[in-house]
């Protein structure tokens, strides 16, 4: 399971330009069963990314397809992690 952090390099009207087609990039990566959840940092300086059932060689390769990351308008951090506990309704995050 990967968290990946995005954190954006440019001011905030650049990035809502390209949101819608962030946006459908996100939603392509949740159809294709990957993406858990995802949202905006509080305060918006970025975003938060949670993935899984994938490698990380195929994830920074969804990620380099990600509009964001394709106008340079953010940075991404990615941080793996084997989940060992979950929340009751959350056992199908734990390998």
């Amino acid at each position: 399971m990967f968290v990946v952090t995005l954190t954006y390099l440019v001011d905030l009207a650049r990035i809502d330009e390209a949101l819608e087609d962030h946006i459908a990039w996100l939603d392509q990566q949740y159809a294709d069963g990957v993406f858990i959840a995802s949202g905006r940092r509080v305060p918006r300086v970025g975003g938060v990314i949670l993935a899984g059932h994938l490698t990380r060689d195929d994830l920074e390769c969804r990620l380099a397809s990600d509009p964001f990351r394709q106008r340079g308008l953010a940075e991404y951090t990615v941080t793996e992690f084997v989940p060992t506990r979950a929340a009751d309704g959350f056992a199908n995050l734990l390998p």
